[in-house]
């Protein structure tokens, strides 16, 4: 059987489908009509969710764009200095799989503009109504209440996508992809990630992990199996925050989550969570006026005056000074790499960002450097020998 597609990865593609093979498939759209890429964050997405409620027992959601996640996080209390930083009311209840996709979807809340969602559990209206004022394209889960399903299929006039997928799919043992016209097959990527594979080798003198940190490792880690390569990721209680994906080096990965990382904690600085918007100013714009302060010392006059016009009361700059005494509240960062680090700059960049745990395949010429450098800044390092690459 197959389903219809709205277009393939571009509108000029227009032939576009999801075959299935058989009579029944495990996909069913509720809603809206799902395009190419679509479909591809939502499998990929939903591949990302079940391993992390397999390997945490927590409900988890992830924040999808271009086939690789924005924000990742599985369930947990919401402070409210978080609350306040990420535009969740006080006074909104929270399930743990709405408390999950709050967090996936403030790791990076500019680049999750117009995201697929991904979630392990029943979509509650809970989270439905976290979702609708937000600007998404989509979103794929096992299952709806009747409520939440109502709920989100009013958004985007009545063509916001909807998913719903077995939760007792397996993919079969051997996939493929045409590339130019050729046919390329490789075995199912079914590499468990768990407990043991992220505690079972420590390679630095400080060996102490603590239950926190490795669900944190596992969130990181899992995160990378469904993130174009290369790819590094940082993460914090049970949060994958910042997520370097797609770039020709290890380096260039590690700044990028780490600034992702750095960018996420400042949000919350008093400064820039309690900046006083303009009634016109739409929700989906607050997240890039909070970025541009936060970038205030990259911008020049104008942009910083039209940031100012967008505020009923002027923006406080963050200083340097106050960024630096800031970034020391957020203790106990996770990093994990899908493949080993080659030199030492990965672990004194992510030192800066308060990374202390680290998980990485190991196997590289420098390991006895690399570790080196993870035991001056008293990280604990794990080996996990599992190389993670995806293209």
């Amino acid at each position: 059987m197959e389903i219809k597609l709205k277009y393939g990865i571009n509108p000029n593609q227009s032939f576009a489908r999801v075959v299935v093979e058989g009579d029944k498939s495990p996909l069913a759209v509720r809603n809206g009509s799902p395009s190419y890429i679509n479909i591809l964050d939502g499998l990929r997405g939903w591949q990302l969710v079940r391993e992390l409620k397999q390997a945490t027992g927590k409900a988890a959601a992830a924040s999808y764009k271009h086939v690789s996640p924005a924000g990742v996080a599985v369930a947990g209390e919401l402070s409210e200095q978080f609350r306040q930083a990420f535009f969740v009311p006080d006074d909104m209840t929270l399930s743990p799989i709405a408390s999950a996709y709050a967090k996936a979807r403030s790791s990076d809340r500019v680049a999750s503009f117009g995201d697929f969602i991904s979630v392990s559990d029943k979509v509650d209206v809970s989270l439905a109504r976290l979702i609708k004022p937000e600007v998404s394209d989509g979103i794929i889960a096992p299952d709806y209440d009747a409520e939440a399903l109502e709920l989100l299929q009013s958004k985007k006039g009545g063509n916001y996508v909807i998913l719903q997928i077995d939760p007792d799919w397996q993919p079969t043992d051997t996939e493929y992809r045409l590339e130019f016209g050729l046919r390329l097959e490789q075995s199912y990527n079914d590499a468990v990630i768990d407990r043991e594979l992220i505690s079972s080798n420590v390679v630095t003198q400080n060996r102490t992990l603590s239950d926190e940190a490795i669900e944190t490792l596992l969130v990181t880690t899992i995160t990378l199996k469904h993130t174009q390569s290369n790819s590094v990721a940082l993460g914090y209680q049970g949060q994958a925050v910042g997520i370097g994906a797609g770039q020709q080096s290890r380096i260039a990965c590690t700044r990028l989550a780490c600034e992702k990382m750095d960018r996420w904690m400042l949000a919350q600085h008093p400064h820039a969570a309690q900046l006083q918007y303009k009634e016109t100013v739409p929700r989906s714009e607050k997240a890039n006026l909070v970025d541009a302060l936060l970038r205030w010392y990259e911008l020049d006059v104008a942009e910083r005056s039209l940031l100012q016009s967008q505020l009923t009361k002027p923006a406080q700059p963050i200083t340097l000074d106050e960024r630096t005494q800031w970034l020391k509240n957020f203790g106990d960062v996770s990093m994990s790499s899908d493949a080993f680090f080659p030199f030492r700059d990965n672990l004194d960049r992510s030192a800066r960002s308060g990374v202390k745990y680290v998980a990485q395949p190991g196997g590289s010429k420098r390991d006895a450097d690399v570790i080196a450098a993870a035991d001056q800044h008293g990280m604990v390092m794990v080996a996990t020998g599992l190389r993670l690459f995806l293209h």
